[in-house]
């Protein structure tokens, strides 16, 4: 039914994905998908990593180790913007587009909580997006 499987991934909230990225995992595994994370950085130092390579390094390892953790074999994709608070929701259409995925899976914080809205993201990807998306809280 899915062939390939994008999660978008903030690297400085991991814990709050952690239901999305189980999701994701027992569908890739279900569909035999590929699965592959998302994440967004500038080209300036921020609270995950100092350069955009360093960010790069950092998803490919946590990519890795879900993949130990699910038991399933994913990839680690993502794109330094300049900044990726504005323009995350076209950053992530586009990578949907790019990378030919079929579904989406992405974490929303229940309504209400302090930390930066991804229930606005993750409506806004899937009232513009071509690809199904489930959004996960």
């Amino acid at each position: 039914m899915y062939e390939k499987i994008l999660v978008p991934v903030d690297l400085s909230h991991v814990r709050a994905l952690d239901k999305a990225l189980k999701t994701a995992a027992e569908l890739a595994k279900r569909y035999d998908a590929e699965l592959s994370y998302f994440g967004v950085t500038s080209s300036s130092p921020g609270p995950v990593a100092h350069t955009p390579e360093e960010f790069g390094e950092k998803l490919a390892e946590f990519a890795k180790e879900r993949s130990r953790e699910d038991g399933v074999t994913a990839s680690a994709e993502y794109k330094v913007v300049p900044d990726p608070a504005s323009d995350l929701n076209h950053t992530l259409l586009a990578a949907i587009e790019k990378s030919g995925a079929d579904l989406v899976v992405m974490a929303s914080h229940r309504p209400g909580l302090p930390e930066h809205l991804f229930a606005s993201h993750a409506g806004y990807v899937a009232a513009h997006s071509k690809a199904s998306v489930m959004v996960v809280r």
